[in-house]
């Protein structure tokens, strides 16, 4: 385990993924209060809102309002996300309070970006390239690629690692041809396929193209797995993943209505801590946003730690 890091950047989803998919409507109020209460727990990133269209996620159709009605707090960075120039025009309006940034998001199986984002490989390809010099005619970086369905697929089964290879080559492509420095790269579990051992072989074989690469996994918990997977994912020296509070979430076109969503913050807080790994966060703090969560959304969220809560008090029991 000598590849563990010393400290993990937790980037915290839960708003942008829970409220896409929850029923809803839940008041934008509501949503307001689960960013400010997140923004108090020590947590350094919070992705709060989706700037896409309302007839396809209703629950981000008042992604201004919400994004205007949090308390931004110091050291605290804010995002969010967006497919199209249209949502990057929204969100330059308010540059002030969000980090701008882009990245050029490929998938790794053609059958999920047809049922995701209406495109084959070709047409997707040509997108980013329009969307990759939208951002830079606006004066916005784009330094990530994003790889989405990086574990496998509902639509078209298990997903070879060359394919994750090939994925990120053809985003490779596109940054070498607008000249952009391409220093990180998001592998998602989008549906819920990854293992321990998916996790390796993926991980080696990016490696092995590209060992300079900074990786994020952003790890869905659809079948139980999602902890074990962020495990596999520190033994490897990864340090940095996205989450969910409670473990809201899950992608709205992936074919599994009530699935769990991403692996929750607290639960992944909770293994680093055990394991000596520094978060800085206040893992008390994030149980009650979860519980908060659960509050706002109506429902029993995913997460263990709500029902059980941190280690702390039966420590100082003993």
């Amino acid at each position: 385990m000598t590849d563990l890091p010393s400290t993990v950047e937790i980037r915290e989803e839960g708003p942008r993924e829970g409220f896409q998919i929850e029923p809803g409507p839940i008041p934008t109020d509501r949503k307001v209060a689960l960013v400010d209460a997140l923004s108090a727990t020590g947590l350094h990133h919070i992705q709060v809102c989706s700037f896409v269209s309302p007839k396809l996620v209703p629950g981000w159709a008042d992604a201004e309002a919400v994004v205007a009605g949090f308390a931004p707090r110091p050291g605290v960075t804010y995002t969010a996300l967006w497919f199209n120039a249209a949502g990057l025009n929204r969100a330059l309006a308010f540059k002030d309070r969000l980090k701008v940034e882009g990245a050029v998001t490929v998938v790794a199986s053609e059958a999920f970006s047809l049922k995701n984002l209406n495109r084959d490989r070709a047409k997707n390809l040509e997108a980013q390239r329009a969307n990759v010099a939208a951002h830079l005619a606006a004066g916005v970086a784009v330094p990530r690629i994003s790889v989405q369905a990086a574990f496998g697929c509902n639509y078209s089964g298990d997903v070879p690692p060359a394919k994750v290879v090939e994925a990120l080559a053809d985003a490779f492509a596109i940054g070498a041809e607008q000249g952009l420095t391409l220093r990180e790269a998001t592998l998602a579990d989008t549906m819920g396929w990854a293992t321990p051992a998916r996790i390796e072989r993926v991980l080696g074989e990016v490696r092995a193209r590209w060992p300079d690469l900074s990786l994020i996994l952003h790890l869905h918990d659809t079948r139980g797995l999602g902890i074990a997977n962020a495990h596999a994912g520190l033994r490897l020296g990864v340090s940095r993943f996205d989450t969910t509070v409670g473990g809201l979430g899950g992608c709205p076109f992936a074919g599994q209505p009530g699935a769990p969503g991403n692996i929750a913050t607290e639960e992944l807080v909770l293994l680093c801590e055990e394991m000596g790994i520094a978060t800085g966060i206040d893992l008390e703090a994030l149980v009650e946003a979860g519980r908060l969560a659960e509050d706002v959304v109506g429902r029993t969220l995913p997460s263990t730690m709500l029902r059980s809560g941190t280690l702390a008090r039966f420590r100082q029991a003993a």
